[in-house]
C-alpha cells in the first residue's frame, strides 16, 4: 500500500524556525518585516491562498497587510507604491490578475507585473533577476562572498523542500548539484510560477526532469534543454522516480495504472490530478495531495532572506545591504548569521596603507 504525506508536518520546522528569528527580532528591539500582498481578482485559489497567507504570517509574528484593488488596471501604481516604500519588506501580488492578456510590454500583463516587482522585496522570487538567476543556476547575489543567496519561486521550493524528505528521492551524501543524480522526474506543467522553475531546480539538484505541456516535451538535464520527440506522457510516467501534477483542470486525471511501484507523487494543482484511491493501492507509493502550507512557509522564509538581504538596520547605513558587519546565510533551511566586519577591517586598512604612500611622496618631493 502507499503512503500518503501530510504537508503540514513539512511544514512546520520551518515556520517554527521564521518564528524564532521574529523573536530574536523583536528580543533586539526590531520591529517584525512587513509583507504586502496585492489581490485583485475573485479567483477562489488566490482569495484561499491570501487567506493562508495572513494566517500563517499572523501565527507567526509577521506582520501583513492584504491590499485589495476592485479594479486591476490599479494593481501596477500599488505595486509601485510599495516597491518604492521603506517600510514594505516583501510584496506577493495574487495572480492572475489580467491572465494572458497582451501588455504595451509584448508579454502578458501578468507577466510584466511580476517583473515589475522589486527584486529587494519579491518573496516570490518571480521576477527577471531570480529567473535568470535560477536558470543559469547562480545561487548567490554577491559572488564571490557568497552571503546573500538568491530568492526561490516559492511554490517551487516547496515541492524540492517536500521532495528532500520523501524516501529515494534526495540523496544528500553526494555533493551539491548531485543530490537527484539518477533520478528521473516528470513535471506536467510549465507555467512560469511552478512547472518551469521547477524543472530547472530538480535539473540544477542532478535529476533528468521532463516538463510536458499540452503540446511538447522537453527534457533539463544539467543545464541543457532539449526538445523530446520519441517519448509520451505515458512512457515518461511510467520509467520515473517522481511525478509532479499541475493541471489546472478539475477534468484532468493522471491514469494511475501509469505509476509504478516506489514512486513519488506531488500534485500542486488546485484540483486533485490524480484519483486518490487508486493510486495509495500501488506498492510503496508515497503522495503528496497538496504543498500550500509549505508553499506559504517557504514564502514566509523568503521574506525573511529578503529581510536580511536588504532591509535589515545593520544593511540600511550603506543601501545595498553588501558592507554591514553581519550578513545572514541559509544553511540547512535555517537562517544564521555569519560575521563579516573583515572587509571593513580590510578596507581600513587599505585606505590608510594608500594614504601613508600619498603623504610619503609628497614628503618625499619636499
Amino acid at each position: 500500500m502507499g503512503t500518503k504525506i501530510d504537508a503540514s508536518r513539512i511544514a512546520k520546522p520551518f515556520r517554527d524556525d521564521v518564528k524564532a528569528q521574529i523573536a530574536e527580532l523583536e528580543k533586539a528591539g526590531i520591529e517584525a518585516p512587513l509583507l504586502v500582498g496585492l489581490l485583485a481578482n475573485n479567483d477562489p485559489a488566490a482569495r484561499q491562498y491570501a487567506e493562508w497567507t495572513g494566517k500563517a504570517c499572523t501565527a507567526d509574528g509577521i506582520r501583513y497587510e492584504l491590499r485589495i484593488l476592485d479594479d486591476p488596471i490599479d494593481v501596477e501604481a500599488a505595486l509601485n507604491e510599495a516597491n518604492n516604500d521603506p517600510k514594505v519588506h516583501g510584496i506577493i501580488v495574487y495572480y492572475p490578475i489580467f491572465g494572458q492578456v497582451e501588455s504595451f510590454s509584448g508579454t502578458s500583463q501578468d507577466d510584466y507585473l511580476r517583473d515589475s516587482v522589486s527584486y529587494k522585496r519579491d518573496v516570490e522570487g518571480l521576477c527577471h533577476m531570480y529567473r535568470t538567476n535560477l536558470y543559469k543556476n547562480v545561487r548567490y547575489l554577491d559572488y564571490p562572498i557568497n552571503a546573500q543567496k538568491c530568492v526561490l519561486p516559492c511554490t517551487a521550493l516547496s515541492v524540492v523542500k517536500i521532495l528532500e524528505t520523501c524516501p529515494g528521492c534526495y540523496d544528500k551524501s553526494k555533493p551539491i548539484g548531485r543530490h537527484m543524480e539518477g533520478r528521473i522526474v516528470t513535471v506536467i506543467n510549465r507555467s512560469e510560477i511552478v512547472g518551469r522553475p521547477l524543472a530547472a531546480m530538480l535539473a540544477n539538484d542532478g535529476a533528468d526532469v521532463y516538463s510536458v505541456d499540452i503540446n511538447s516535451i522537453y527534457l533539463f538535464r544539467r543545464g541543457r534543454l532539449s526538445k523530446v520527440e520519441d517519448e509520451t506522457v505515458e512512457s515518461l510516467v511510467r520509467k520515473s522516480n517522481i511525478v509532479v501534477t499541475g493541471v489546472p483542470t478539475k477534468s484532468y486525471r493522471l491514469p494511475t495504472e501509469w505509476i509504478q511501484p516506489n514512486t513519488t507523487v506531488v500534485n500542486v494543482a488546485s484540483f486533485r490530478n490524480v484519483d486518490e484511491e487508486s493510486l495509495l493501492k500501488i506498492e510503496g507509493v508515497t503522495y503528496i495531495p497538496m504543498v500550500g502550507k509549505v508553499t506559504v512557509a517557504m514564502l514566509e522564509r523568503n521574506l525573511l532572506r529578503l529581510y536580511y538581504n536588504f532591509h535589515h538596520p545593520n544593511n540600511r547605513m550603506l543601501g545595498m545591504g553588501q558592507g554591514a558587519s553581519n550578513k545572514f546565510y541559509e544553511d540547512d533551511g535555517c537562517v544564521k548569521k555569519v560575521d563579516l566586519s573583515w572587509r571593513s577591517t580590510a578596507l581600513q586598512v587599505y585606505t590608510a596603507c594608500v594614504a601613508t604612500a600619498i603623504l610619503a611622496a609628497v614628503l618625499a618631493k619636499k
